[in-house]
């Protein structure tokens, strides 16, 4: 039977292929996700371990908060004397950096890096030092206003050797001379990265550390292991500081990075799972047209003496083979896959760090697992259908399976799905004690479990769907118009499965819309309940802080009226909980910024300046705390202080533009290293007017970091932060459809197959080729609109449960009309697509060999 098998496969090449296409891009997309992955953290592994080659011990600051702005605390500088001094070091230097330090490029504008750090690195040349950074062009900096910066920017921005570069590292713009270019060891792409590498003590002074340092390097002596070392730089060195092996830091710094990046692998695999769940539908689909085809073939099998086992036996081989090759290819085009979804993230300013394609044996292993189980598991349903095949169909002619056992419970069974799928949905939305990975496999549960049940029950709307959907295709397409409604509602559970594969990627598309649309109104509402200034200056790039200096200059214009700026970083608060912690003018800040008290009131806010704190709700109810009472506060940099608790806030539900807890601002400036801004409103003189704003763009041209916005362009940007999520979405969600596309296309080219002869007829009682080619695409486009009719309401649905649970989080629920026809246009498009071929096929059929045809 094995040999039957293998022979059936041979002969039916083009149907064999159509059947591995779809688990082929599910697998492609499983492996890509991996090899990606793989391929940044080994970039980063290897980033970090050059970072460090050659120094035996680290010393640094212990970091306080994760992702603060201030970084980790300082070493103070002659505490690298005492450690030169120690017998078992061979040499030591220092190090300073910043990862916000933005180079400007020749029309003036910052490098946008997409979030990726900025750094700015001084290193002392003079010393024996160790350094991962490789000279292509000109020479180190050896002081003055010398700078080295990497080659992406030097390619990108046309910058050599000889030319001047301005650079922003928390204060004004400064020029410096570029005297080199450098790479970073082997790899060959940081990501959207730059740096700038300065000598040390001009570094110091650009990024105001003087008599500091971040790190002190060392390199033990011949012969000295790295403890020994430790034992004896520990005794030297003050509380907050840490000493370590250069291999225990690097793991460290490598080890964040990786959590992050496994965040992002489980996101990607989120979207492989439904490309797959997507595929599994249609090799579902595809193995029961091939095996309802095979009936008369299987029939004659048991004819001559083949056992139920071994039908079932021939099927598991093909569905094994199948399922293997279809893997294997996934994987090879997964390689292909992780490329584009680099250029993907690259399109989106997520510039990633590279290196050699990492094709790991766990990959290897996981995709075959996943892309040859999902195959069998798909087609062991037909193939339990095909052993009941009688013998005696062997001799009829139009022989057909006989139908499901459980075909009469079908209406029960898809009733109980979708019973159990609105628990498992009502449970992740609503239920208070459940974990994020918990809450989120649920809700997974529940989607997948509502899409089953759909799809079971959809067979019985076929033909009421089929017939006023069709109605438009009939007045178009005339009497191949007619054909093709009669053909999608012949077979009701094939037009239902193949229309479910659709459903499920216009379903999850629609609900991204819907939830988009909320969510872009809610910041609306967000902003304006918050904002009272005519305007706002913000980040260029929307997100990072930018230097105090821009929002001191612009207050100093005769036109402002007032000006408040708002410091922000993240801290420890009250029992080691990190918040953002804003520092704010206790002058200015209420006429320009709206609180709604929960107690308290705008007069308290000057008590700010007397060692007092403003929080939030969320956070008073965190931390046990109330008006009256202390609540410490421990900066990146170890400053701790406790200031009282003097109002209550309740921010608008999708967040507050200010932190978590307020401070005066020079209550910040005191804790905080870094003096930066999040924002700066401002109200000028009169009304606002062109004139006002270009005296105010013009006092920013020393900070080219920040941007003068209205509140209205203000809430764009904000909207547009939204936009760019949702355009990744609609990206990642493609492949799904795409999916369901090839599904719509196997199906066709099978229905083709199974239907020659009565092709072959209809064209010999006079339908002509174009009426044929009609016929198919008018069939396709009746089925994808079916899936559109499903799918759309179904993605509206799970929207709308979605925002009745985040109700109290601001999301508001809003149907994005024009987007819903568009996606209902998509979906007919696709139709006229995946009928390209078949419609083809079908039209140049041999009259003669189709009547023939068995």
């Amino acid at each position: 039977m094995i040999r039957v098998a293998l022979r059936d496969l041979a002969g039916r090449k083009l149907r064999s292929f159509l059947t591995a296409l779809a688990i082929v891009l599910g697998v492609a997309m499983v492996s890509g996700t991996y090899v990606l992955t793989d391929t940044i953290m080994k970039a980063f592994d290897t980033l970090f371990e050059s970072a460090y080659e050659g120094v035996s011990v680290v010393v640094a600051g212990e970091r306080v908060v994760d992702f603060a702005v201030g970084g980790a605390p300082t070493v103070p500088e002659e505490l690298l004397d005492e450690i030169r001094e120690l017998d078992r070091v061979e040499a030591a230097w220092g190090t300073v950096e910043s990862p916000t330090a933005r180079l400007i490029d020749r029309e003036g504008e910052p490098i946008v890096t997409g979030g990726a750090p900025t750094l700015a690195i001084g290193v002392d040349r003079e010393q024996d030092t160790a350094t991962p950074l490789v000279l292509s062009q000109g020479r180190w900096p050896t002081g003055g206003d010398e700078v080295v910066i990497d080659e992406a920017t030097a390619e990108r921005h046309r910058f050599g050797v000889g030319d001047e570069i301005r650079i922003a590292a928390g204060g004004p713009v400064e020029t410096l001379d570029v005297v080199g270019v450098a790479r970073f060891g082997t790899v060959s792409s940081i990501g959207g990265a730059t740096f700038a590498v300065l000598e040390l003590e001009r570094a110091q002074r650009l990024l105001r550390k003087e008599d500091e340092l971040d790190t002190i390097q060392i390199r033990a002596a011949p012969g000295v292991p790295p403890e020994e070392v430790i034992d004896a730089v520990e005794p030297l060195v003050p509380e907050g500081v840490v000493v370590r092996s250069a291999a225990e830091q690097a793991d460290s710094e490598a080890g964040e990075v990786n959590q992050a990046l496994r965040i992002v692998r489980y996101f990607l695999l989120a979207f492989a799972g439904i490309a797959l769940f997507v595929g599994a539908f249609v090799i579902f689909n595809t193995f029961t047209i091939t095996v309802a085809q095979r009936a008369r073939e299987f029939a004659t099998l048991r004819t001559l003496g083949a056992s139920r086992r071994q039908v079932l036996g021939s099927i598991a081989v093909e569905t094994l083979v199948v399922g293997a090759v279809a893997s294997v290819v996934g994987i090879l085009a997964g390689l292909g896959l992780a490329r584009l979804l680099d250029a993907v993230f690259t399109a989106f300013e997520i510039d990633l760090p590279r290196t050699a394609q990492v094709l790991a044996p766990r990959t290897i292993v996981v995709s075959l697992l996943i892309g040859i189980g999902v195959t069998v598991l798909a087609g062991l349903v037909p193939g339990f259908r095909a052993t009941r095949v009688p013998p005696i169909l062997a001799v009829r002619e139009g022989a057909t399976l006989p139908p499901s056992r459980l075909a009469p419970l079908a209406p029960w069974l898809a009733a109980a799905v979708s019973a159990v799928a609105l628990v498992l949905l009502g449970l992740g939305l609503f239920a208070e004690d459940l974990g994020t990975r918990d809450r989120l496999l649920t809700l997974a549960a529940g989607a997948a479990a509502l899409f089953v049940g759909v799809a079971l029950v959809s067979a019985r709307l076929v033909r009421p769907l089929a017939a006023t959907v069709g109605r438009g295709t009939e007045r178009l397409g005339g009497i191949a118009g007619r054909i093709a409604r009669e053909n999608a509602a012949r077979n009701p559970g094939r037009t239902a499965m193949t229309a479910a594969a659709l459903m499920i990627g216009l379903a999850l598309v629609t609900f991204v819309a819907v939830l988009g649309a909320g969510l872009r109104g809610s910041v609306v509402e967000t902003v304006d309940r918050q904002v009272r200034a005519d305007y706002v200056i913000g980040a260029r790039d929307g997100f990072n802080p930018f230097p105090a200096g821009a929002g001191d200059a612009v207050a100093a214009a005769p036109e402002v009226e007032v000006a408040s700026s708002v410091r922000a970083d993240a801290a420890l608060v009250g029992r080691d909980e990190t918040a953002y912690v804003t520092g704010i003018d206790p002058d200015t800040i209420t006429r320009l910024y709206r609180f709604e008290w929960v107690e308290g009131s705008d007069e308290v806010v000057g008590g700010l300046a007397r060692d007092g704190a403003i929080v939030t709700r969320a956070i008073a109810d965190s931390q046990g705390v109330g008006v009256g009472d202390r609540l410490p506060i421990t900066a990146p940099g170890g400053t701790r202080i406790e200031p009282r608790v003097i109002g209550i806030y309740e921010p608008p539900p999708l967040g507050s533009l200010l932190g978590d807890v307020s401070i005066s601002i020079d209550a910040w400036d005191e804790t905080f290293p870094q003096p930066v801004n999040l924002n700066t409103y401002v109200d000028v003189r009169g009304d606002p007017i062109p004139e006002a704003a270009a005296a105010l763009e013009r006092r920013l041209e020393e900070y080219p970091e920040a941007t003068l916005q209205t509140k209205e362009e203000y809430i764009q940007t904000q909207q547009r932060g939204v936009d760019i999520l949702l355009n990744m979405l609609y990206v990642l969600l493609a492949l799904s459809v795409v999916v369901s596309l090839f599904g719509m296309v196997n199906t066709l080219a099978l229905s083709v197959f199974e239907r020659t002869r009565e092709l072959g007829l209809l064209r010999a009682v006079g339908m002509t080729r174009r009426q044929a080619r009609r016929m198919i695409r008018h069939e396709s486009v009746i089925t994808a609109l079916i899936g559109a009719v499903l799918g759309l309401p179904l993605g509206v649905f799970l929207a709308g449960l979605v925002t009745a649970a985040l109700r109290d989080e601001g999301v508001v629920f809003s149907l994005p009309w024009l987007s819903l026809v568009a996606f209902t246009l998509i979906a007919a498009v696709a139709g006229v697509l995946a009928a390209i071929l078949p419609a083809r096929r079908a039209s140049r059929l041999d009259v003669l060999k189709a009547l023939q045809y068995e």
